[in-house]
């Protein structure tokens, strides 16, 4: 099985899937954690810069970098592990592309799930937690301390969750 946790930053995915972890733990069951982007040695080395590159990444070039990573990490970790019977759990995958890129960012929904597609091999989760939360209650929760996504504008970040409703209102 695949699992997915989704929503904008400060919505609590992380609280909710160390939940499910530590369950897991305790009841013996078999899976992997990992996250996008980020999941594997060249996705570490990526998130580093999708998260802290101090200078302008164009729309599509940001896109692209997100894809590079969720090949390489479809390929190399998520597909390995299910074939291997383990239950994946994945912090984001391609709705937070299509939420970010696609409806904060102005990119075609479309291309986004045909790129989204290639890379991925068409590999969808099974299950999809979306965590919705008031926009201005994320941003508090983020604190100072942020990174190049969460430091955008508060209209970028009611976009991006207005993305995740109408992808969910959508699947």
């Amino acid at each position: 099985m695949f699992i997915t946790f989704e929503g904008a930053d400060g919505s609590g995915k992380s609280t909710q899937m160390n939940l499910l972890k530590n369950y897991f733990d305790k009841h013996n069951v078999n899976y992997i954690f990992t996250r996008d982007p980020g999941g594997t040695e060249l996705g570490a080395l990526l998130r580093n810069i999708l998260l802290n590159y101090e200078g302008n990444i164009f729309p599509t070039c940001e896109l692209f970098l997100y894809l590079a990573d969720r090949a390489q990490h479809v390929d190399e970790k998520i597909i390995p592990a299910l074939k291997e019977g383990k239950i994946v759990l994945c912090d984001r995958y391609i709705d937070s592309t299509a939420a970010y890129q696609g409806y904060a960012r102005g990119l075609d929904i479309n291309q986004i799930k045909l790129l989204n597609d290639i890379a991925t091999h068409f590999l969808c989760p099974d299950v999809t937690f979306l965590f919705d939360i008031d926009t201005d209650v994320a941003m508090k929760r983020l604190g100072g301390n942020r990174d190049r996504l969460e430091s955008e504008t508060k209209e970028f970040h009611q976009k991006v969750r207005q993305g995740y409703l109408e992808i969910a209102a959508n699947n």
